[in-house]
């Protein structure tokens, strides 16, 4: 973690100057990008972070349409950088493959502690996670190689998306509470407003849904949360 590398795309200057300040004090490696084109520039370069932040609004190349570029060949963990109120572009950012966001003006400190939760649960330096695979409707889930399939295909899913599915897979037939998740899945806790769990359990149903016809795996139970459907 010492070392991890980060790539922080925002048109504001300033504010890259002061986070990377901050950042490289706390033992990271930040590179600057004050643009969507220099940022695709540096990465078509051959640069490959450990994370990005990008700030969705920025003039040119925004940080939606970076990371609507890259994904989904570019598997580098991505954290936005919102204005207050812009609910439509974070869910749009999320449903993009966006591991998190964060509101600006944002608190260099929070910014770090959701690097880091982001960057555990990328690199699988989080507590391994207790038994086997887990195999449910022929959905085979190895969390030491952190992998998810269906028979012979790979279903590719982001680091937030892996671990809602094994939350679920941990606990089927069980209502898991969208709060539970979001601590469980993004460490911190669920705020007003805040619909990022559940644009990540959105995704996995997509991803699921080409191989399990005809069967709504994951319920959204009105009130309480979701829970996987249970194999008879």
């Amino acid at each position: 973690m010492s070392e991890a590398h980060i790539l922080l795309v925002d048109d504001d200057q300033e504010l890259t100057d002061l986070l990377m300040d901050y950042l490289e004090a706390e033992g990271l490696v930040v590179s600057v990008a004050n643009s969507g084109e220099a940022a695709l520039k540096t990465i078509e370069s051959g640069l490959k972070p450990d994370l990005a932040v990008l700030d969705i609004m920025m003039p040119g190349i925004s940080g939606l349409a970076l990371l609507q570029q890259l994904r989904p060949a570019w598997s580098v963990p991505v954290i936005m950088l919102t204005g207050r109120g812009e609910d439509i572009d974070r869910i749009l950012g999320l449903e993009m493959g966006a591991d998190d966001y964060l509101s600006k003006p944002c608190n260099p400190r929070e910014l770090l502690a959701r690097i880091r939760a982001v960057l555990r649960r990328a690199h699988g330096t989080m507590p391994a996670p207790k038994g086997s695979r887990l195999t449910c409707w022929g959905i085979t889930l190895d969390p030491t190689k952190r992998e998810v399939s269906y028979g012979a295909d790979c279903i590719d899913m982001t680091s937030a998306e892996f671990n809602v599915l094994h939350q679920f897979m941990q606990h089927p037939g069980e209502i898991i509470s969208k709060s539970a998740l979001t601590e469980r899945v993004l460490h911190r806790n669920l705020t007003a407003y805040d619909r990022a769990i559940d644009v990540h359990v959105s995704r996995v149903r997509q991803k699921l849904a080409p191989f399990i016809k005809g069967q709504e795996l994951i319920k959204t139970v009105r009130g309480e949360g979701y829970l996987l459907v249970a194999e008879n």
